[in-house]
């Protein structure tokens, strides 16, 4: 049997702790899980589907399975990046039933409304990939985010040093700043760069936030950053491969493509194509899998009343607590193993390599 890329195997390693909900009526509930008489049913919302092809063409998948091969019902929506939206589908789930809502919030104000609403109705709440700062959740199930951005610092740095590059300039094109994760990639990305930066080895040139991932926005906040740099820029930090085939987009109109490292996460098939092509230096794999599953196993857990340990915890800041967390380990992927993002099943060999594609995966061992 093929071995996972991933050494962090969060599922099956969740402790089953003690049931909640004790008490006369059985349709009690606590904070540890949702009501213990009723049918287990689980909400999800997504984000949206434009600031990445994971939501919708992977997570929506794999916690749609793992529902299923357990016999629990489930109902997974997307709000579109629409706080109204958002809200409302919260609001029509907890009418409708679900004993357990996970989120992947907008931003911290409107999901802690939400958990909050959840919590005071008495259904248990999961934050799932992104942490809702101030927020109520049990649970947050996500990878290490500041281990992602050194990731990504360490692939530019590479790229870099491997095309000798001396006193690059480099641009940032950061994450939505509401959300917290592109807080915790910066910060993992900064550890890498900033020496460089403080050491005169490298120059930062611009320094930009994607208002809501949007990579349309992305496309012409770089395009701003390459005409005030005079076209001078040697390396791009993009925070995504959404935001990276932005800079990409602009660096091809301009014939840099190619030239100027740019890197990337979530291992789209886009971002994977342009890592092929030579247009984008590198990736950031996350095993959206082994995410869903882990995040699927504590809601079936809570939908049943049961409290499972995760052995580990994240701080939230603002709401000054420990939240019991699962934090799975990011994997760099650059043209040299592309191919064991295909081996492990995320994305197929028939959905990457095509038409022009095709001796590219050839050339690189992909199989």
């Amino acid at each position: 049997m093929r071995k996972g890329l991933l050494t962090f195997a969060a599922v099956g390693l969740l402790a089953t702790g003690s049931m909640a909900a004790c008490g006369d009526n059985g349709g009690s509930s606590d904070q540890a899980g949702g009501s213990t008489d009723k049918k287990p049913k689980i909400g999800v919302i997504l984000p949206d589907s434009k600031s990445s092809a994971r939501w919708e063409g992977a997570d929506r998948k794999f916690l749609k399975e793992a529902f299923d091969a357990a016999g629990v019902e489930s109902d997974i929506q997307n709000a579109q990046n629409d706080k109204t939206a958002f809200q409302t589908i919260a609001d029509q789930m907890i009418t409708n039933g679900v004993n357990v809502l996970m989120i992947v919030n907008l931003d911290s104000g409107t999901g802690k409304a939400v958990l909050d609403k959840a919590k005071s109705q008495g259904v248990a709440t999961i934050d799932y990939d992104r942490l809702t700062l101030g927020g109520s959740a049990q649970y947050y199930v996500s990878f290490d985010n500041e281990a992602v951005g050194k990731l990504q610092g360490e692939g530019l740095s590479k790229c870099l040093t491997d095309k000798a590059v001396k006193n690059p300039s480099i641009a940032y094109l950061n994450g939505s700043p509401t959300d917290n994760n592109a807080t915790l990639f910066k910060n993992g990305y900064d550890s890498v760069l900033k020496p460089k930066f403080d050491s005169k080895e490298y120059t930062k040139v611009a320094d930009d936030s994607v208002p809501a991932w949007d990579n349309a926005q992305a496309a012409t906040i770089f395009e701003q950053q390459l005409t005030k740099a005079g076209g001078k820029i040697d390396g791009v930090l993009a925070a995504n491969d959404g935001l990276g085939n932005a800079a990409i987009s602009v660096l091809k109109k301009n014939k840099l493509n190619g030239k100027v490292p740019v890197t990337g996460q979530d291992a789209t098939k886009e971002g994977l194509q342009n890592i092929l092509a030579g247009d984008q230096c590198m990736t950031v794999y996350k095993a959206v899998k082994k995410e869903a599953d882990a995040a699927a196993e504590l809601a079936i857990a809570l939908a049943k009343g049961e409290k499972k340990e995760t052995g580990q915890t994240v701080k939230d800041p603002e709401g000054n607590r420990d939240v019991p967390a699962v934090l799975l380990e990011p994997k760099a992927i650059y043209k040299d193993n592309v191919k064991d993002v295909v081996a492990d099943n995320y994305v197929t060999k028939e959905e990457l390599c095509t038409g022009a594609f095709a001796k590219l995966c050839t050339d690189a061992g992909v199989s």
